[in-house]
């Protein structure tokens, strides 16, 4: 009997259910049919210019993504938001390496909230390639197949006699070819496999290549549709005054001034507050300032950073549930030749998407309308409907482009989708609730702010061989058995083999909203794990890397993390000359595997970031020009945390508002980032997110190289380089 390889088996279970062969080509009536493209309603069209005709999307049919026009033409669906991040271009790349068809005639579009088709549509933990590697790949290929049975009987000849090839299937015998546009039709009405057969990367055309991605032309010429583009006939604007405590809620308000602002039409109460309804942004926002509210500010008035930061303190001596125990941690340290306690501690971040949030609702008494930069099409639908009262296969929510998601606009972050339903329910009008930068960043779901007590030793030779990491933090909302799994991401799973490991955490509870934030957990227990695995080295006169290569080495699995560090080190020149003045740090990210070498100066105590060396094993690569994209923004957005970033509360309040007092990582600023891409052939995995985390660790190692100084609390700037 032979054993079916795990992926081997996610094929068949996805070919063997009971999959509708409309569901590959959009057909209507078992036909493909030409139908004018819908100019709203049905999703974000990308990529090349509209044929005149094509299949549109079905309803209530699984697995439809592939459509084929009479005119050779290719439009694949997408259930992937597209916040910037490429998942259109690189689903869109599985699907047409299976499919065998002409890249120059795809075409991708955002696919409709549609679960019956595409069941739980979402975007969230660098999940776009990875939980679509199997499915997309097996449904391209199912649809190859039915489109070579169909030529095959038109030719009357065996399907093993006829490939597939750009675009066409091949008799090759004669040499005749068919075109897929020509087969659609006849292919359609075919059964769907049960079983294919997927390529080997070997094969691969499509996937590995850097194509253009298919939606930077409709970027470029404008006709890109993102949430603030979204303008329906008639449609006002709505501005939210919301309790600036947290957990505060209105006690009464009015609004009779702010009606006499010029283009103010409404003034009404929401569950989140008060909205200012207008002809106009400006005229919204202008009535807002003139509203008069009082707050029941709860108990939340009396919170403070640094109240916040006691509570964890106090909290940590508690006992927290055990995530990761091995060998004996308090025999360990009783034995260690030297050992060392260390305090880490990150604050709350806001994400700071360039475009802030804003959803358009229109409520029609029976159904409804929304236009929504979502990360998660059908939790919004979901949301829009319980709060309009209606089904939610009442709502058709059109998903748009999105300006920057990194997680705000993701499963339970849709404060500003149920504004603008609360809204739109009051007023007889499409309505588009906008938050300005202030409210995008004071009413924001937060990074946790994390404390970590860190202590070890080393043994006699100095080798780190005991690693203690008591974490506190607020929960993700995902408690097992006493710990947060994401809560300690990035420490519990410390890759170094050292015999006595222990990794507790406890919840830290406040009133400040937290969700996930790119790299959640990671990006503050990488900067915590191995900061202090560096103290660990310097405790025992080791050289960072060549402990981290000797703790490796022990575990056969890891091999791919060994390896990228290698790559990382030899590329950066680690351990070589410098110029003057200038300093190496490096880290490593167990997650998504990578490895960093930060090249830093420090003059005068300014910090400068010269460049940053990135090794990256994904598994295999989709498309190598867009995974170099993501390494750089993750890099720089892990820069701006590192550097700058800080969400301080005062009186329950948060204190930043804009980018003057909450800055990111400028042009100036930004390294050299160099970014080498491992070949590999596992199957891929999240890109967007893991670089984050990595470079925090990087920069700070490199700091203590440079200064013999240990940064423990981020941000950087809070500190004296000097």
């Amino acid at each position: 009997m032979t054993t079916k390889t795990t992926e081997q088996a996610a094929i068949d279970s996805a070919t063997t259910a009971n999959i509708s062969r409309r569901g590959f080509f959009g057909v209507a009536g078992g036909l493909i049919l030409g139908f004018a493209l819908p100019k709203s309603g049905s999703g974000q069209q990308i990529g090349i210019p509209p044929p005149t005709i094509f299949a549109p999307p079905p309803t209530g049919k699984p697995m439809s993504y592939i459509h084929i026009a009479p005119d050779d033409s290719i439009t694949f669906w997408i259930t992937k938001s597209e916040m910037g991040q490429g998942p259109t271009t690189a689903c869109s790349q599985m699907l047409a390496e299976e499919l065998e068809c002409d890249w120059s005639k795809v075409r991708a579009q955002i696919a409709p909230v549609d679960p019956a088709s595409f069941g739980h549509q979402t975007t969230v933990g660098s999940q776009a390639v990875r939980t679509t590697w199997v499915p997309l790949r097996t449904a391209g290929a199912q649809a190859r197949e039915m489109l070579i049975q169909a030529a095959a009987q038109r030719w009357n000849v065996p399907a093993t006699q006829c490939k597939a090839e750009n675009g066409y299937v091949v008799n090759t015998s004669t040499n005749a070819k068919l075109s897929y546009g020509n087969l659609a039709e006849d292919a359609g009405k075919l059964p769907v496999p049960a079983s294919v057969k997927l390529k080997d990367p070997s094969e691969f055309k499509i996937i590995g290549k850097a194509v253009k991605r298919l939606d930077t032309r409709a970027k470029v010429n404008g006709q890109a549709e993102f949430g603030l583009d979204a303008r329906p006939a008639g449609m006002l604007y709505a501005v939210m005054e919301r309790c600036p405590v947290f957990g505060g809620k209105v006690a009464s308000f009015d609004g009779s001034k702010a009606k006499t602002v010029a283009g103010v039409k409404d003034v009404v109460a929401t569950s989140r507050g008060v909205a200012v309804v207008a002809n106009n942004t400006w005229a919204a926002m202008q009535g807002r300032k003139l509203l008069t509210v009082q707050w029941d500010e709860g108990a939340g008035a009396t919170v403070s950073s640094a109240s916040i930061r006691q509570m964890f303190v106090d909290r940590t001596k508690e006992p927290g549930g055990i995530a990761r125990k091995e060998g004996d941690v308090a025999a360990g340290l009783a034995k260690a030749a030297k050992k060392i306690d260390a305090v880490y501690d990150v604050p709350y971040l806001a994400h700071a998407p360039m475009e802030p949030q804003n959803c358009t609702v229109h409520f029609k008494g029976d159904s409804a309308e929304a236009w929504a930069p979502t990360q998660s099409p059908t939790t919004t639908r979901a949301v829009i409907a319980q709060a309009l009262g209606l089904a939610p296969e009442k709502v058709n929510v059109h998903v748009t482009f999105i300006g920057g998601g990194f997680g705000r606009r993701g499963e339970g972050e849709l404060d500003f989708a149920l504004d603008a339903a609360e809204v739109a329910k009051q007023v007889s009008a499409p309505v588009k609730v906008v938050y300005s930068r202030e409210d995008d960043m004071q009413h924001d779901y937060y990074r946790p702010a994390a404390y970590a007590e860190l202590a070890g030793g080393v043994d006699a030779e100095g080798w780190p061989s005991v690693f203690q990491a008591k974490l506190c933090c607020p929960s993700f909302g995902q408690i097992r058995d006493g710990v947060d799994n994401t809560g300690v991401a990035g420490i519990a799973n410390i890759p170094y083999a050292m015999p006595d490991i222990l990794v507790d955490w406890r919840e830290g509870k406040t009133i400040v909203p937290v969700s996930y934030w790119r790299a959640p957990g990671n990006n503050q227990n990488v900067y915590f794990g191995e900061c202090f695995f560096d103290e660990l080295c310097a405790l025992g006169g080791k050289d960072p890397l060549e402990a981290r290569r000797r703790l490796l080495t022990k575990d056969p699995k890891n091999a791919r993390m060994l390896n990228v560090l290698n790559i990382a080190a030899e590329r950066a020149g680690y351990g070589k000359k410098l110029p003057a003045g200038h300093f190496h740090g490096i880290a490593l990210h167990a997650g998504a595997i990578n490895a960093q070498v930060a090249e830093i100066s420090i003059t005068k105590g300014k910090l400068k970031v010269h460049k940053v060396t990135c090794a990256f094993d994904c598994g295999i690569v989709i498309n190598p020009g867009i995974l170099r994209q993501q390494v750089e923004g993750a890099i720089v957005f892990g820069l701006a945390a590192a550097m700058k970033g800080e969400i301080t509360l005062e009186k329950g309040r948060v204190v930043q508002g804009n980018f003057h007092n909450y800055d990111v990582t400028r042009m100036d600023e930004s390294p050299v980032i160099d970014t080498i891409i491992v070949d590999s052939k596992e199957s891929p995995v999240g890109a967007g997110e893991s670089c984050n985390p990595t470079v925090l660790a990087a920069v700070v190692n490199a700091i203590y190289a440079a200064t013999k100084k240990r940064v423990r609390k981020l941000p950087i700037r809070t500190m004296n380089l000097a």
